[in-house]
């Protein structure tokens, strides 16, 4: 039987917050609990937010959690020449077009209210540009992005692991997408698909907050001829202000909470209990949590989970 294989997916922008670790704890306990392998990724995808040092400071906090990994670090850097293959035989295809909007052409165009956390809907406005004008604008070099032609009445249907029942009929689809960026890299959305596929990661877990991205992705695994994984999207852990915990927050990282004296065993045992805030399974032993962990014991949460600022004192556990 072939094993699950899960994957670990930081962007090296930034030492590792505790939202990210509480994502990655949830991901590497549904591979382990199913001895599956996991994969350590790192998505330098945009070398212009990659921060010196930050890939090497991610490795050192996963270790110390004890979160381990079977294959990697595969560095999304080093796979240029692969997304560019994909994109071109979505181009052969006919899946991709050129499209000379800027954003606030988008914004002005756009109509049709946007889901908490999507992207911009795009109008599809240079959807149906007579080729030959795309091909001359090209020529003269006018600035554009390609964008992934959605043909689909409705959102792709999935289960995901925790929110259960997505798209399908009486859904809207995504609007076409961008895969190629003005200065010809590749999309977040192409990147990780290809990278999944060639990778043959069979589950995904994440944050909610990319959970819009799944049918995105689900329609570039379909055009490429692949399997898409399954998905389980996670709540977001929020700081005390009630937005999405990041790094501009204070004393959350992970290193933060190691300088200030917390033990692995103290941080990995505040982020299970976070599961508890809204009526998830409470926490047990992380032993049997390593051996018993399912997804279907992640609460879907629309409004996030706290991250407790009492938690921040390792003595007031």
């Amino acid at each position: 039987m072939t094993p699950v294989r899960g994957r670990f997916a930081p962007s090296p922008t930034g030492d590792m917050h505790v939202g990210n670790a509480f994502s990655a704890l949830l991901a590497w306990l549904s591979i382990r609990a199913r001895s599956g392998i996991m994969v350590l990724r790192m998505e330098d995808l945009d070398l212009s937010r990659v921060r010196p040092g930050s890939a090497e400071r991610i490795l050192e906090d996963l270790e110390w959690l004890g979160l381990d990994w079977d294959e990697g670090p595969v560095y999304q850097s080093n796979r240029f020449p692969k997304y560019d293959a994909a994109f071109h035989k979505l181009k052969q295809a006919g899946h991709v077009y050129p499209c000379f909007c800027s954003r606030r052409d988008v914004a002005a165009a756009a109509s049709a209210p946007q889901e908490p956390g999507d992207e911009m809907r795009y109008p599809g406005t240079c959807r149906n540009l007579v080729a030959g004008l795309a091909e001359e604008r090209i020529r003269r070099g006018d600035r554009h992005v390609w964008r992934f032609r959605v043909e689909a009445p409705c959102g792709p249907p999935f289960r995901d692991l925790v929110y259960g029942d997505q798209g399908g009929p009486g859904t809207a689809p995504p609007g076409d997408f961008i895969v190629r960026r003005f200065d010809g890299s590749s999309s977040y959305h192409l990147a990780v698909t290809v990278d999944d596929m060639e990778m043959a990661i069979s589950e995904v877990v994440r944050g909610d907050d990319l959970l819009p991205s799944a049918a995105r992705q689900i329609l570039l695994f379909q055009a490429l001829q692949g399997e898409p994984p399954a998905y389980g999207h996670v709540p977001l852990i929020l700081g005390s202000d009630g937005a999405r915990l990041s790094k501009r927050h204070h004393g959350v990282t992970v290193r933060d909470l190691r300088e200030a004296g917390w033990t692995s065993c103290q941080v990995i045992g505040a982020l299970l209990e976070l599961l508890a805030q809204d009526g998830s399974t409470a926490p047990g032993e992380f032993e049997s949590w390593k051996n018993e962990f399912n997804l279907r014991q992640v609460k879907a949460c629309n409004s996030g989970i706290y991250w407790q600022r009492r938690l921040l004192d390792p003595t007031g556990r």
